[in-house]
Order: C-alpha cells, then sequence, then structure tokens
C-alpha cells in the first residue's frame, strides 16, 4: 500500500485568506438575526432530530465533504506505516483532554470564580464543561485539516478510530468525572451524527472519484468544490450565533466566564498535540490535524447529553453552548499558527514512496 498522500501545496483563495474577517462578520450577522427575526430563528431550531439541527448538518455537510473527495482509499494502508500521529490523538483524546479539563473547570468554578457564583451553578458549569472536555471532535476537524493542508486519508483514518473509541469510552469517563453511574448515553444522536457527517460524505467523495476516475480530473473538481468549505462554515456560525443570540445578549458576564477554562484547555490541548508531533517528527500533514481533532469539540453529543442529564434550561447545558461559541475563533487562530509554523515540522512529501496500487 502506498503512503498516505501529501496534501498538495496550493495558494489559499480569497475566502480562505479573509477568513477571519468572515467569521467575524457571520457572528454579527447571527446576532442580529436573533434579535430581529426570531421567528426565523425558532423555525431553523425546530429542524431537529435526536439533538441534531439538520440545517446545520447539511451545512457541515457541505463543509466535509471536499475534503473527503481528497481522501485516497488506496493510501489508507499506508497509515500503519506512520502510527504516531494516531498515537498522539488518541492519547491526548482520551487520557489526557478528559481529565486536563475537569481539572480546569472545578479550579475556575470552585475556586478562581467562587465569589460571584453560586455553588449550586458552580457545578452545573463543571458538568457542561466535563462533558465537553470527553467528546472530541468529529466532523469540523476535516474543514480545520483542510486549512492547513492537512492529509485527508490520514485525517480520516484519525476521526474513525476516534469515533469508534467515543462509543465505548465515552460513558465510562463522564460517569467517572462526574460522579454518577446513570450516564444515558443518546446512541441515537451518536450514530446519526457519524452518519451524517463522516458515513454519507465519505460515501459522496468514493463515488465522485469513482465518476472522475482521472486523477488530474480530480484535483479540479476537488480545487472548485473546496469554496463550500469555508462558505459552510460561515453560515454554520452565522446560525449558531442566531439561536444563541439572546443568551448571549442576556448573560454575557457568565458567558465570558465559561469561556476562560475553554480557551485555556483549547490551548493546552493543542500545545500538548502539537508539541509531541513535533518532538516525534510527524510531518505537518498529519501534525496539525492530529492535534486540533483534541482542541475541537463534539458538540452536538456533549449538548445532546447536557440536555438529557440536566435539562434545556441548565447550566450544564449552557456551558457546552458556550464551547460551540468560542470553537471557531479558537480554531481558526491555531489554524493560523499551524500555518506558520509549518517549516518547523519534517518534510516528508519528496520522499519516494513505496510502490502500490495506481493512484
Amino acid at each position: 500500500m502506498t503512503e498516505p498522500s501529501p496534501a498538495q501545496p496550493s495558494p489559499l483563495g480569497v475566502f480562505e485568506r479573509w477568513l477571519t474577517l468572515w467569521v467575524a462578520l457571520a457572528m454579527i450577522a447571527g446576532l442580529a438575526l436573533g434579535a430581529l427575526a426570531p421567528g426565523a430563528v425558532q423555525t431553523i431550531a425546530a429542524a431537529e432530530v435526536a439533538s441534531i439541527n439538520l440545517v446545520v448538518a447539511v451545512l457541515i455537510w457541505a463543509m466535509v465533504y471536499p475534503m473527503m473527495v481528497s481522501v485516497d482509499f488506496a493510501a489508507i494502508g499506508g497509515v500503519a506505516r506512520q502510527p504516531k500521529g494516531l498515537l498522539i490523538t488518541l492519547v491526548v483524546n482520551w487520557l489526557v483532554k478528559p481529565f486536563t479539563m475537569a481539572l480546569l473547570a472545578v479550579l475556575f468554578f470552585d475556586h478562581v470564580f467562587a465569589p460571584w457564583i453560586a455553588p449550586q451553578d458552580a457545578q452545573q458549569y463543571i458538568a457542561g464543561l466535563i462533558l465537553l472536555g470527553a467528546a472530541p471532535c468529529t466532523a469540523m476537524v476535516f474543514v480545520w485539516s483542510q486549512l492547513t493542508r492537512g492529509d485527508a486519508t490520514y485525517t480520516l483514518v484519525q476521526v474513525s478510530v476516534n469515533d469508534l473509541i467515543m462509543v465505548v469510552a465515552f460513558a465510562p469517563i463522564v460517569a467517572l468525572l462526574l460522579g454518577v453511574t446513570d450516564i444515558a448515553v443518546p446512541w441515537q444522536t451518536l450514530v446519526l451524527a457519524t452518519v451524517l457527517y463522516v458515513v454519507l460524505p465519505l460515501a459522496a467523495g468514493l463515488l465522485t472519484r469513482h465518476f472522475l476516475r482521472d486523477p488530474a480530473r480530480i484535483e479540479a473538481f476537488s480545487a472548485r468544490v473546496k469554496p463550500l468549505s469555508v462558505l459552510g462554515l460561515i453560515a454554520t456560525v452565522a446560525i449558531l450565533f442566531g439561536l444563541q443570540g439572546r443568551t448571549i445578549l442576556d448573560r454575557p458576564a457568565i458567558i465570558a466566564l465559561i469561556a476562560v477554562p475553554i480557551l485555556i484547555q483549547s490551548y493546552l490541548i493543542f500545545a500538548i498535540g502539537y508539541g509531541a508531533a513535533w518532538l516525534m517528527r510527524v510531518p505537518h500533514r498529519i501534525a496539525a490535524p492530529c492535534a486540533m481533532i483534541g482542541t475541537s469539540n463534539f458538540f452536538e453529543l456533549a449538548v445532546a447529553v447536557a440536555i438529557s442529564l440536566f435539562g434545556l434550561n441548565s447550566g450544564a447545558a449552557l456551558a457546552t453552548v458556550v464551547g460551540v461559541l468560542v470553537e471557531v475563533p479558537v480554531m481558526l487562530s491555531l489554524v493560523a499558527f499551524a500555518n506558520r509554523t509549518r517549516g518547523r515540522f519534517p518534510d516528508l512529501s519528496s520522499a519516494p514512496a513505496p510502490k502500490g496500487p495506481a493512484r
């Protein structure tokens, strides 16, 4: 089998170069939408199945599909020849991230912020942050991988293995950290999200490659649909901020407090994963996505569990929603950092690959 395919270096388009600006404008537009057209926002919010908003799901599908077109199935076997990136992802996601998030949550809400927050509210926020920490990213990592020119095939394998572990590890870790044993994992949400965000886009990408056949045509088509990822991201941000606009405007102080440990956790986890990849001489096209899988969160699952355990209007549910709002700006800053530091990682793209099936 061949090695994972190196990402093709291509100049950033106008959408990618000004992505931070577009996202900022999308946030403002979302807040305005929530304030001026609450009926439209409620209509979007009502389009939901198993705690997954179908409008947002379609947009995330649009984000993920261009990445899936780049997945070369003939190269998947080559992942075994570069196991370091996968090892880093799994260790950070399941042996580090949930516990550092719990530690930071307790530190801030039981101690640092204790003078300003009632103890019962603090426990709710801690619970919500623990749920976020135990649910590493599934879909959005494909977007971050594409923006850092990550290896599409390797990213797919990382996400797939991560999803399999999540099925068996999420509930026990949450039960351990929350100190309860009757965690009701919404399996319908977990399965539906995996199908919508991974399986269906992957099948569409596979069918597209099969139909186009010629590598040059595949590359040209991939370049044409790539802007869909950014457009989908911008629209998703606008909708999320529209859905949570009233909460943001009504409780800005508490949202700022909840965001503090999330921000620290995000940059800490990225530093651990990215630093480990650098020390272990992992190529940048693998290192950047493997660091970002743990940094980003599977917010659909975290929000669904928070609602099922503590209620729609609980502090735990609010904390998971704040994680959604904080994530995009944080990840964009990390994408920019990863792109600036690309030259510090080994470039193995010029190394001759083992002989294998023609691509």
